[in-house]
């Protein structure tokens, strides 16, 4: 099996924080800006898709192919937004897919690719540069409409092409960091139980839960029916209006 690790950088009017990340993906102005990849441990290479580089038709296979392994940090938003841009409406077979942030979960670490790396003693060459979460900011949501920037809701490659230098070379370095991060665990693999469970749970987040809107509708008229009777019992009992 050969490994593909990926980081994505994307854009979308929608707040992640808010929302979360399936409403953000989902968003129609969704897009994904930067994509940076290495094969069993290459150098990191990064396609520029916000400028009009197109995805290789080899990698395109890979991403679908049962014979790559792909890993990411929080794979769980990779995953969805390759899904969103292979397959449209459907789904990347989830069984292909691994999570260095579940592994390093599994192995007692934080949450966060900066944190668990330090966490692991990475040298800062190997963690995300600091100024990340600026770039992010300000290339990855809505911008304030100023007369400073024309009036412009969003900043594009073309408003700072230092800073979006600096943004790829920020998303080089997150593959490098989890690739790191994955190596340094490579000696307490996540149980295949654990790693069912993680994809059964993604399944489950993607597709939502049936509910039978007609029984919940029924609900809420019956809810305001009992609250206006009750009501207007207490206001009789307390003579109140």
């Amino acid at each position: 099996m050969k490994r593909l690790n990926i980081d994505l950088e994307t854009y979308s009017s929608v707040p992640i924080a808010k929302a979360g990340a399936y409403k953000y993906i989902q968003s129609p102005d969704f897009e994904i800006l930067l994509l940076a990849y290495s094969v069993d441990g290459a150098p990191v290479e990064i396609i520029d898709l916000a400028q009009g580089e197109k995805i290789p038709e080899w990698l395109h296979e890979a991403i679908e192919s049962p014979e790559y392994i792909k890993s990411a940090y929080n794979a769980a938003f990779e995953w969805y937004c390759l899904s969103k841009y292979f397959k449209g409406g459907g789904l990347l077979p989830i069984e292909q897919w691994r999570d260095t942030m579940l592994h390093g979960l599994y192995c007692g670490f934080t949450a966060g690719l900066d944190a668990t790396g330090k966490a692991l003693g990475l040298s800062e060459d190997k963690r995300k540069l600091t100024t990340g979460k600026a770039l992010i900011r300000y290339f990855c949501i809505p911008c304030n409409p100023t007369k400073v920037n024309g009036g412009r809701t969003r900043n594009l490659p073309k408003h700072d092409p230092a800073k979006w230098e600096l943004f790829k070379e920020y998303c080089i370095g997150d593959v490098v960091t989890e690739m790191e991060i994955e190596r340094r665990l490579s000696n307490f693999p996540v149980p295949n139980d654990i790693e069912k469970q993680w994809q059964t749970v993604l399944r489950i987040n993607s597709r939502g839960v049936a509910v039978d809107m007609e029984l919940v509708h029924g609900a809420l008229d019956i809810a305001a029916a009992t609250n206006n009777k009750l009501i207007e019992e207490a206001k009789s009992i307390t003579h109140r209006t």
